[in-house]
């Protein structure tokens, strides 16, 4: 019998006492933990330490979290769990389009903080299931391979994060179809209070894809529509 490896997470926040204290909490937990106070050191600690999921402070010294986002997702797609102390709706669009996952704000409570650690890990399991041995996905110009993860719009590559992807992938297997928003968080997170995360991935992918692609039905969902007029 051979023992499994624990789960690897970055840590990247510049306040020392935050730091140590998420550190704590999830070597407590069980995981492995890796530290960084910066963008830079992020960045050299993802390269070198190639983590599970990356627990990601915005504001940072060197440069910002969304930088460093930017740059860990152009390695490989990771996890992110981005943390912020504002609350303003188009820095979470901007954190959410560069590859965040999910985000919490500060102040937040250290149980919650590993409560949406495992939902995301779980989400890439969850995301293995929904594309083994999924066909490529067309609708009206829309094109999307599950295996090379790649998203075409009329021919031209489209950069979707993970979970965007995930989220139109489930969209486009049943177009025209309304899909509750429930529905939708509980297949990407394992649970259904995430609606205003997966509001905000919504609204970032219409900014890709085009904004009448995405249809929303107030009070129950969204579908995958032909992006005309109705």
């Amino acid at each position: 019998m051979t023992d499994t490896a624990p789960t690897r997470l970055l840590v990247v926040e510049d306040d020392p006492t935050i730091n140590e204290a998420l550190t704590d909490r999830f070597e407590a937990e069980g995981f492995a933990v890796v530290r960084a106070h910066d963008g830079p050191g992020a960045v050299a600690a993802y390269e070198q330490h190639s983590p599970d999921l990356v627990v990601l402070d915005l504001m940072l010294p060197g440069f910002d979290g969304l930088e460093v986002c930017r740059r860990i997702q152009a390695e490989r797609p990771v996890p992110v769990l981005m943390l912020t102390a504002r609350d303003d709706e188009s820095d979470i669009i901007v954190g959410l389009g560069v590859g965040a996952d999910d985000y919490l704000t500060k102040p937040f409570r250290m149980r919650e903080v590993v409560a949406r650690v495992r939902a995301l890990l779980r989400r890439v399991e969850r995301a293995a299931e929904l594309h083994r041995d999924a066909g490529p996905l067309q609708h009206d110009g829309l094109s999307l391979d599950a295996r090379t993860r790649r998203c075409t719009v009329d021919g031209e590559p489209v950069h979707l994060t993970p979970t965007e992807f995930d989220v139109l992938v489930l969209l486009a297997r049943e177009p025209g179809a309304v899909l509750h928003r429930e529905h939708i968080a509980t297949q990407l997170w394992g649970w259904d209070d995430s609606s205003r995360t997966l509001d905000t991935h919504v609204k970032s992918l219409r900014t890709k894809i085009g904004p009448r692609r995405i249809r929303t039905v107030h009070g129950v969902g969204y579908a995958l529509d032909d992006g005309t007029d109705r």
